[in-house]
């Protein structure tokens, strides 16, 4: 399973499989839902180029959209402790959510940075 399949797996019942890599389909309409891209992430390097690290790092951000400034904002929570519940993953919160306003579509949302140990 990949670190972006275990995300999916986490957050798909907080949005009824609402959960989209990247960006979300044209097509799709339905609120709320959430998005997520990986942004980064903490390399690991032995001075030993022969060992390989058992673990890697990835940096995500993790989006949320609804109609009302209130929906995503209860949704983000619910993004950051399902997450931190999550045991596929050793996430760590780096920072606290940033509220967006998405003009062109209407949408309220969030946007907060996970780091992911897997």
């Amino acid at each position: 399973m990949t670190v972006e399949d275990s995300i999916f797996a986490a957050l798909k019942t907080l949005v009824a499989d609402r959960v989209y890599r990247d960006v979300a389909p044209q097509t799709v309409t339905a609120l709320p839902r959430i998005t997520f891209q990986q942004v980064g992430g903490a390399p690991v390097n032995f001075v030993d180029a022969a060992t390989l690290p058992d673990k890697k790092n990835a940096r995500f951000q993790v989006n949320v959209w609804a109609a009302d400034r209130d929906s995503a904002a209860a949704l983000s929570r619910s993004v950051e402790d399902t997450l931190r519940a999550y045991t596929a993953l050793q996430t760590t919160v780096l920072d606290e959510p940033t509220a967006v306003f998405e003009q062109d579509t209407r949408l309220y949302g969030t946007r907060q940075d996970f780091s992911f140990w897997f």
